[in-house]
């Protein structure tokens, strides 16, 4: 469904990826792990053209495009069919739950008001908030904020959603429902690539594993096969230091 390789892009003299390939099929739930500053976050925006790759190669549907030299109207084509959840939300701060899940159907798809209010609605309830769709961003929690995020993000019919560590910016307690969301969209099928730190829902939900540092892909995975048998001795010792932590 969605492959990129050989994906380079640099920040003056930084060097943060340095030729990253992957593979994502229909139903696949990828979650993208490593340490601080292994080029995570570049990689999802490069994918999704909110940061211009230097070079590299996109397949999607079957369609083969060169990440520097995408025409704006094959960006926007390819946009139309992904979805982008922020780590910060991204929500208007000035409009209610449901009219910053309607705001990009009107306005970018063209979709009819009416048809759009009933999208969001359906949208809003499927992440938990059916009671909110008047509410303003400031009388929502932090998880629920960004409930409403990935709400938006579903409405606009994705084949794939890009989750940029969804829940970094959340308190503790505050983690869960953003999880149980993301759970449920895996359980029905839903593509995700996603990058995270949750190491609980990389284990119990991705199918897949991609562990990235220094901009490249160390190891890339089944889920099982990755947590139980790591082959490099990068991803062994980090594994290594997930069960050590997890049994203190």
């Amino acid at each position: 469904m969605l492959e990129v390789r050989d994906v380079t892009k640099q920040f003056e003299s930084l060097e943060v990826l340095k030729g990253v390939s992957l593979r994502v099929e229909k139903g696949d739930v990828v979650a993208i792990l490593g340490p601080s500053g292994s080029g995570k976050t570049t990689l999802l925006r490069c994918i999704n053209f909110l940061e211009k790759a230097d070079q590299g190669t996109m397949v999607f549907d079957g369609e083969e495009f060169q990440m520097n030299h995408i025409s704006k109207k094959d960006m926007a084509r390819l946009r139309k069919k992904t979805a982008f959840v922020f780590q910060n939300y991204n929500l208007f701060q000035n409009k209610t739950a449901l009219q910053n899940v309607t705001e990009g159907l009107v306005v970018a798809r063209k979709v009819p008001k009416k048809e759009a209010v009933e999208i969001g609605k359906k949208a809003l309830d499927k992440v938990g908030l059916a009671d909110k769709y008047d509410y303003y961003p400031y009388q929502l929690s932090g998880g629920q904020q960004q409930r409403v995020a990935i709400a938006r993000a579903l409405a606009t019919n994705p084949e794939i959603i890009f989750f940029d560590e969804p829940t970094s910016a959340l308190d503790p307690e505050l983690i869960g429902e953003v999880l149980s969301v993301m759970r449920d969209l895996a359980n029905e099928g839903m593509t995700m690539l996603v990058v995270t730190h949750e190491i609980g829902f990389a284990k119990n939900v991705s199918s897949k594993v991609v562990f990235m540092e220094h901009g490249v892909v160390i190891e890339a995975a089944p889920t099982r096969e990755f947590f139980d048998a790591p082959k490099t001795e990068r991803a062994k010792s980090f594994v290594r230091s997930i069960s050590e932590t997890e049994n203190q």
